[in-house]
């Protein structure tokens, strides 16, 4: 399965669930400007992309958490990704909301966990990594052991690095940034003068274009 994980950049430029547009920037809901703009949902509407990226999970999922024993994914991005590994797995799902329902049971963990359980949570995309570990947090607090974490897509932030560490918790990614910009420059996707550019954001996105 190497060459389906090595094809996971290429997926993600195809289907136009990454975009990168160093001349046009995007607006992100933080007020960030960014050359890149990242929507893995999009994957789910191409079946062999879907099915590559399911895949690649459940290899990583076995390589990295053997011991594997719930699937959680985190909402809304990773829900049908989550939902996609665990029936591949035949293992429970769960989803884990990023604030609790405001009716009826008030859940915050849609499904069921048992304490002890051990746990491995899907993302989508990984920018400072705090809604994903707001999972985490939540399926401890319900008693899981969580394994670790596997996502599509890492931006790679040392913010994100640092709250990994920070939560005791283990990332594992499809592909990132770097891989990105090396597989966009190889097919012509972008330019090589704009390598620059695009390597200048991720080391200070907050301040970029300001």
């Amino acid at each position: 399965m190497a060459n389906t994980i090595n094809s996971i950049p290429q997926y993600l430029l195809q289907s136009k669930a990454i975009k990168l547009e160093p001349a046009k920037p995007f607006t992100w809901a933080s007020g960030w400007k960014s050359p890149i703009y990242c929507d893995n949902r999009i994957t789910l509407s191409f079946p062999e992309i879907r099915a590559a990226i399911r895949n690649a999970f459940v290899d990583k999922i076995k390589q990295h958490y053997p011991g594997v024993e719930v699937i959680a994914g985190v909402a809304t991005g990773a829900i049908a990704q989550g939902a996609l590994v665990a029936e591949a797995m035949n293992l429970p799902f769960v989803y884990v909301r990023s604030a609790p329902k405001k009716h009826g049971m008030e859940n915050l963990i849609e499904g069921i966990v048992m304490p002890g359980q051990k746990v491995v949570v899907v993302e989508d995309l990984i920018s400072t990594g705090g809604s994903s570990l707001q999972a985490v947090d939540a399926l401890r607090k319900a008693g899981a052991e969580v394994l670790g974490m596997v996502a599509i897509f890492t931006y790679g932030f040392t913010t994100a690095e640092d709250n990994f560490k920070a939560s005791d918790c283990k990332l594992v990614t499809l592909t990132n940034y770097l891989e990105l910009l090396d597989l966009a420059v190889q097919t012509g996707y972008i330019k090589a003068e704009q390598v620059n550019v695009l390597k200048e954001w991720r080391q200070s996105p907050h301040t970029w274009m300001q």
